[in-house]
């Protein structure tokens, strides 16, 4: 009996002293660490106490105290952040139980959630974190005129609850080829920018009628209205997928007359527009770089980012959306063909780290490795952007959710 309580007894110390170990005693020393809020660090060690950061600098200058877990890797980062996926919400099977990015019943349903869809423990969850992707924009996908709500996650947690980040993040619209319909609304260009309109001018009346003093006079709530208007207000961006020059123009006169915050998702054709791009400040989540050059595509360049970014246009890039396969790409070799392709390397790294955190707004927890953010981090081998390099680790808020090469 006392061995049997002693032996328990030891389990939980046991289970309670590695939960501690794990997610509030790590330390990760790089031959490279780069902070993205200043220049690289040769030979540094960053301290993660209590799921977040609490020391970055030279290892000479920082001492790993006793009892810390240490990891090691030739070049460090932020955590990698993916600015527009659908991976949670679309599976690994490509089959109707794991499909649910797209709802084609309406062409336009503002009310659908990101957090009442994405699945925690979806297999591509843990593959893109295997490669150091921590933080994800997630949720309904490009095809519909107005597809859903988005949201932000961390990939780890085994729920939506733990991983969340921000419930919603932006209502996501599609303009173009991709959301016409053969022979149901919308069917052209003209029908879908109408239809849009008229939504908005719907929005527009229905949060100014729920403003009224008498509550009687106040209409029912409508779930899709209520999403539309928080866009309005200026409190959810809208986030508009297009690729080709006039549909990108569309968006920005759209937005001239709605006063919206926009967010450009695709951008294939984005350089034809750079002065516009850059007079409205709108951001562009840049299409996956390998993305398939057919269609609306037809016209993308490996070169778009190098040159949006050289104008002042804040980037970040995207895994993007496959209807069937690859069923989600690594926005980690989706930027490396941008640092290939003109873009310098430490412009690439923030486009995947400090810059879609701004851009996405969560520059406050995520995106650089600074005392008092989250302690996300990814570990490499070698440089990051080389096809032979391996992650060798993740850390999640001081979790270490993946510690074999990759």
């Amino acid at each position: 009996m006392r061995s049997s309580t002693a032996l328990a007894l030891f389990a939980a110390l046991t289970i309670v002293t590695a939960g501690t170990f794990v997610h509030a005693q790590v330390a990760v020393r790089g031959g490279k660490i780069y902070t993205m809020a200043g220049p690289p660090i040769d030979d540094g060690i960053v301290i993660v106490r209590g799921g977040k950061i609490a020391t970055v600098g030279n290892a000479s200058d920082v001492k790993i105290p006793d009892g810390f877990r240490v990891l090691e890797a030739a070049v460090v980062t932020p955590g990698l952040i993916d600015a527009h996926s659908v991976v949670g919400l679309a599976g690994q099977f490509n089959q109707k139980h794991d499909q649910d990015q797209i709802e084609r019943s309406n062409p336009m349903q503002p009310e659908l959630r990101a957090i009442d869809a994405y699945n925690a423990q979806e297999r591509l969850v843990h593959w893109i974190r295997s490669f150091g992707v921590t933080t994800v924009h997630t949720g309904h996908a490009p095809g519909e005129l107005i597809s859903g709500q988005t949201m932000i996650v961390k990939t780890a947690g085994k729920t939506v609850d733990e991983a969340l980040v921000v419930e919603t993040a932006s209502v996501a619209v599609t303009l173009g080829p991709r959301s016409t319909k053969a022979k149901k609304s919308p069917g052209t260009r003209g029908k879908q920018v109408a239809m849009l309109r008229a939504k908005l001018h719907a929005a527009r009346a229905y949060a100014k009628k729920r403003e009224a003093e008498d509550p009687a006079q106040r209409p029912p709530i409508d779930l899709g209205l209520e999403a539309l208007a928080k866009v309005l207000r200026r409190e959810t961006p809208l986030l508009v997928t297009a690729q080709r020059s006039q549909d990108i123009a569309t968006a920005l006169r759209l937005r001239r007359e709605f006063h919206f915050k926009l967010w450009l998702d695709g951008g294939a054709e984005s350089y034809l527009l750079i002065p516009q791009l850059r007079e409205a400040g709108v951001p562009v989540i840049l299409h996956p770089a390998m993305a398939r050059t057919t269609g609306e595509l037809e016209n993308a360049s490996f070169e778009t980012a190098a040159k949006l970014h050289e104008a002042g246009i804040r980037v970040a890039m995207q895994s993007s959306y496959e209807s069937y396969v690859p069923k989600t790409r690594v926005v980690l070799f989706e930027a490396a063909i941008c640092a290939a392709n003109g873009m310098k390397y430490d412009d690439t790294l923030a486009s995947i780290t400090i810059d879609a955190a701004r851009l996405l707004g969560i520059d406050g927890r995520v995106g650089s490795l600074v005392a008092g953010k989250d302690g996300d981090l990814a570990l490499y081998d070698g440089d990051p952007f080389e096809y032979t390099t391996h992650c060798v680790g993740t850390v999640i808020e001081g979790v270490v959710v993946h510690d074999e090469p990759r």
